[in-house]
C-alpha cells in the first residue's frame, strides 16, 4: 500500500506504518461510542465542598506545597483566529452604502459590530489600536467619527496594523489595568507566582505553542518577567514546547485511502489538543495544574481562583496519600486481612468513584488485592466542575469501561450515539460541564513518573468531514486530553464556582464585566 516515498515521509515524522495501518482502520470502522449509566451530579460523582472543608483541603495544600515540585501546564499554541470569526466575515462583506449603514446602525445587540465600535475604548487593545493608527498617518478617533469600519477592522486584523487575528489568544490584550494592559499569557505568569511557587518562591509554567508563536512568546516574557517577579516575589521558569508531528494523524479520502497532496505526498492533519498528553509525559512535577490559555480574569477576580485552585489540590494530595498506603500494603504484605481490603475497596468506589465489575470475585483475595494495585496505580487528577448554563464541553458522567468496571468520565457529544434515545437522554441530564480545570498527580507512589501514554484510550477518538483544495477528505483526532486521553486515571470531580469559568471565545467576552478591572 504504501512506497519508498510514503515511508520516508512516516519516518521523517516518527510515525511507523502499525500506527498508520490502525488509523485508516478507525477511519473504516469508525470509533466505538462510549456507554454512558448516568450523568455525575452533585453528591453522585460530583463532591460539593462546604466552606469549612475549603479551608482544610486548602491548609492540606499549603502544608504540602512546601516540599513538592509544582508546575502549571497551559495548552496555547491555538491562533485567535476564530476570536474575530464575525469581524472578518464583517470586513469581508460590508459595502459602505447608505442602506448598508442604516442596517448596521439598527444593528445594536450585545455582539454586533454596531456594539464593538461603540464600545472599542473598553477594549485593552485599545491602545495599541490608536498607535499603529497613528504610525500610519491616520488618525482613530476621526476614523471612528467618519465611520471608516473596514479599515479600522484591517489595522486590528491584518499585517498593515496589529495583526491580531494571526497571533496566539495568549498574547493578544485582555485586561486593562490603570497604568498598564495584560495579555492572557501575563495573566496566567501572575496566577503562577500566586499558587504554584515552591519552596524557593520558584514558580514553573509550561505552554505548549505554535513553532511560529514561540519567540513570541519569549519576547513578551522578556518585557515582564523582572516586573511580576518583583511584584509577587518569585521567580518564573517558563518553559515551552510544540505539539509533536509523531500526533499528526493520516487523513484519508472518501474511499478511506489516504488522501494524497498534488506532488503524491500524504497528507496528514494535527491530532488535536489529546496529542498534548505527549507534551506532558515529558515533565516532571509531582503536582500538575491544567487551565486553557483564554480562562483568566483581572487582578480583583482572581482571589475565587487562587483559593479553588489550592482546594483541588487539596483534595487530590488527600486521596493520594491514601492511595499510596494501600499500594505499599498491597506489595509489601501478602497476609492482608479481609478487612483491609473491604475498606481499600470501599475507598476505591465512594473515594475514587470506580464500581467495580460484577465479574470481581470479591471473596477471592488475590484476584482483588490485583484489581485493587492496578485500579490504584495509575496517575489521579482532580477535575473542577461548573454548573452547566449553556457552555459547550465535556460533561461529567459515569461511564462503562472495557473491563466492566464504572468510572467517571469526562464526555463530549461527539462520543455518544446519538440515535441511541436513551444514551441522549443520560447526555442532556447532565448538571456540570468540565472548564478544563484540572489538578493533576503524575507520579506514583514511589516517587517514579507514570508513561502517560499508558494510560490513553485509543478508541475514543473521532471521524470528521473536512476539505482540501476543494476534495473532500476525512480527518480524525486523537482522543482529547482531558477524556480519552486521560480515561484509565483515577478521577476526582468537585464542583467549583462558576466565578472561576471565564473563557474568551470571541472578542465580544472581553466586554463582559468579569474581563473589565472596573
Amino acid at each position: 500500500m504504501f512506497s519508498k516515498q510514503d515511508q520516508s515521509q512516516f519516518k521523517a515524522k516518527a510515525i511507523d506504518i502499525k500506527t498508520i495501518e490502525e488509523q485508516i482502520n478507525n477511519f473504516k470502522t469508525g470509533f466505538p461510542k462510549m456507554k454512558l449509566k448516568k450523568p455525575a451530579t452533585i453528591d453522585d460523582g460530583i463532591m460539593q465542598i462546604c466552606d469549612n472543608e475549603q479551608d482544610i483541603y486548602q491548609e492540606v495544600f499549603t502544608a504540602h506545597a512546601k516540599s513538592l515540585s509544582l508546575l502549571k501546564f497551559v495548552p496555547a499554541s491555538g491562533a485567535a483566529t476564530r476570536m474575530f470569526k464575525s469581524l472578518y466575515d464583517f470586513l469581508n462583506t460590508y459595502q459602505d452604502t447608505e442602506d448598508e449603514y442604516l442596517k448596521f446602525l439598527c444593528n445594536k445587540g450585545p455582539e454586533t459590530m454596531f456594539n464593538f465600535f461603540d464600545r472599542i475604548e473598553d477594549f485593552a487593545f485599545y491602545g495599541d489600536l490608536r498607535n499603529i493608527v497613528s504610525e500610519n498617518n491616520m488618525d482613530l478617533e476621526k476614523m471612528i467619527d467618519k465611520n471608516q469600519f473596514k479599515q479600522i477592522l484591517a489595522m486590528l486584523l491584518t499585517k498593515k496594523g496589529l495583526n491580531y487575528a494571526s497571533l496566539p489568544k495568549g498574547l493578544l490584550k485582555f485586561h486593562r489595568y490603570k497604568h498598564f494592559s495584560r495579555t492572557a499569557f501575563e495573566e496566567h505568569l501572575v496566577e503562577a507566582l500566586n499558587y504554584a511557587k515552591n519552596s524557593k518562591g520558584d514558580a514553573q509554567i509550561h505552554l505548549t505553542v505554535s513553532e511560529d508563536h514561540k519567540e513570541l512568546f519569549e519576547d513578551r516574557l522578556d518585557k515582564t518577567k523582572e516586573t511580576f517577579e518583583e511584584k509577587y516575589n518569585g521567580k518564573l521558569n517558563v518553559a515551552y514546547s510544540v505539539q509533536k508531528s509523531s500526533t499528526d494523524t493520516i487523513a484519508v479520502d472518501t474511499n478511506n485511502e489516504p488522501f494524497r497532496n498534488e506532488d503524491g505526498t500524504i497528507l496528514f492533519r494535527p491530532g488535536g489538543h489529546g496529542a498534548l498528553i505527549e507534551n506532558l509525559n515529558e515533565l516532571n512535577a509531582d503536582i500538575v495544574f491544567i487551565k486553557n490559555i483564554d480562562n483568566v480574569v483581572p487582578d480583583r477576580l482572581k482571589e475565587i481562583t487562587y483559593k479553588f485552585k489550592k482546594v483541588l489540590a487539596g483534595i487530590l494530595l488527600e486521596r493520594q496519600s491514601f492511595i499510596f498506603d494501600y499500594l505499599k500494603i498491597l506489595e509489601e504484605d501478602k497476609d492482608i486481612s479481609q478487612n483491609t481490603l473491604d475498606e481499600m475497596l470501599a475507598f476505591l468506589e465512594d473515594k475514587l468513584c470506580t464500581k467495580a465489575p460484577a465479574s470481581l470475585k470479591i471473596e477471592d483475595p488475590e484476584k482483588l488485592k490485583k484489581y485493587l494495585f492496578s485500579k490504584f496505580n495509575r496517575p489521579i487528577r482532580v477535575c473542577g466542575m461548573v454548573k452547566n448554563e449553556g457552555e459547550p464541553g465535556g460533561g461529567p458522567f459515569w461511564s462503562r469501561n472495557s473491563d466492566g468496571s464504572v468510572s467517571l468520565q469526562i464526555v463530549e457529544g461527539s462520543q455518544i450515539d446519538k440515535q441511541d434515545v436513551r444514551q441522549t437522554n443520560i447526555f442532556e441530564r447532565s448538571t456540570h460541564f468540565n472548564p478544563v480545570d484540572l489538578i493533576c498527580g503524575i507520579k506514583d507512589y514511589k516517587g517514579n513518573k507514570f508513561d502517560l501514554p499508558l494510560f490513553v484510550d485509543k478508541q475514543t477518538g473521532f471521524i470528521s468531514q473536512k476539505s482540501h483544495n476543494g476534495s473532500d477528505l476525512k480527518a480524525m483526532e486523537l482522543p482529547g486530553l482531558w477524556n480519552g486521553a486521560m480515561s484509565d486515571w483515577n478521577s476526582v470531580f468537585v464542583e467549583v464556582p462558576i466565578a472561576t469559568f471565564n473563557p474568551v471565545k470571541t472578542v465580544f467576552d472581553l466586554l463582559r464585566i468579569e474581563h473589565r478591572n472596573l
